[in-house]
């Protein structure tokens, strides 16, 4: 397959964690407790209820699956979880733990009542996924040590730890790694209210001055997504230091992410041609996803992953059992006629 000439990681919409490096500025950024934590509401309530119960019991929290879009903040509700708990956090990923002597380190590290955190846990190899079940089930690994006729088993005790697992595609984790989460949180798209917030509170963080009109404006056009937010905010804040500007207000957000080519449902070029190249060469779906990645010279994963689910929350975009279409919205967008189709 094709692949673009552009990292689809540099777009500034990216939900991805591109440029955003463990800097002290990003790591100010992050939230430490739950009632410092923007949105996600309901899962912060059940979370705040699941905590004190462990604390009260003296037990280890029990283990947590964040599923949900890239870029919604579930490495930081890891970092809160552990805080909350008053315990130490190990991160990783799944791509990171090769082979199950990885897994054993990492294990071997934990205190009693501490948190190790796996982001793209549906990527863990299948021998590491399997040396996880017994260790949180029942806190122990069975490792063998040696080769042939001299080769033994080490039974491996484990002291209680959480293991929070975090994946954008909860369908891929295997059905005996999921049943071993006693907590399951589905993370969704952030509402416009929750956004500004967030978009304040890094600003003040930041240092800069933002109306409400500004934070509103960027709010709109951030996917959902506050890692988005955060990103525009800080291209939108060197627009106004050149422009002389003393506050961001909403219109140096329109002007700078004009110049950015990011529209004002947080579209930017991409989006466009993907919704430009259903309607042109396919009558606007329906269309399936392997065609249309080559069309657009992108990997099927990542129209899956990275550009799918904001085009279905916002309503551009639809899947049929034949295949993605768009919608009567998606056309309007656009300013492109609406064919004359039924269910559309």
């Amino acid at each position: 397959m094709a692949k673009s000439d552009t990292n689809h990681d540099q777009r500034i919409v990216s939900p991805n964690d591109v440029d955003e490096k463990e800097t002290g500025e990003e790591k100010s950024l992050r939230p430490h407790f739950l009632k410092e934590y923007i949105g996600q509401t309901n899962i912060k309530k059940e979370l705040s209820i699941y905590i004190k119960a462990a604390k009260q019991r003296g037990e280890s929290l029990d283990h947590v699956l964040l599923f949900g879009p890239p870029g919604l903040g579930k490495t930081t509700l890891a970092m809160v979880i552990a805080n909350e708990m008053g315990v130490h956090i190990r991160t990783t990923s799944g791509p990171a733990i090769d082979k199950p002597g990885d897994l054993l380190s990492l294990l071997n590290e934990l205190q009693a009542g501490d948190v190790l955190f796996i982001d793209e846990i549906h990527r863990l190899p299948k021998v590491v996924e399997e040396m996880l079940y017994s260790a949180m089930e029942d806190f122990y690994v069975d490792i063998i040590v040696g080769q042939g006729s001299d080769a033994h088993p080490i039974h491996f005790p484990l002291p209680p730890f959480t293991l929070i697992g975090a994946t954008t595609q909860a369908g891929m984790l295997s059905a005996p790694l999921r049943d071993r989460f006693g907590i399951v949180e589905h993370m969704n798209f952030y509402q416009v209210a929750d956004l500004e917030k967030i978009v304040g509170r890094t600003a003040g963080i930041l240092n800069v001055s933002i109306l409400e009109s500004g934070a509103h404006e960027i709010a709109l056009r951030s996917r959902g997504t506050p890692r988005v937010a955060n990103r525009l905010l800080r291209r939108i804040r060197d627009f106004a230091q050149v422009s002389d500007k003393k506050d961001i207000d909403e219109d140096i957000v329109k002007y700078a992410l004009e110049h950015l080519k990011v529209d004002n449902l947080g579209l930017d070029q991409t989006d466009i041609k993907l919704l430009k190249t259903m309607i042109k060469y396919y009558d606007g779906g329906p269309v399936g996803i392997n065609t249309l990645a080559a069309n657009i010279g992108e990997e099927t994963d990542t129209i899956s992953e990275m550009y799918e689910p904001y085009l279905l929350q916002i309503g551009l975009i639809k899947r049929t059992s034949r295949g993605r279409v768009v919608t009567n919205k998606g056309y309007q967008h656009l300013n492109i006629p609406v064919p004359d189709k039924k269910g559309r």
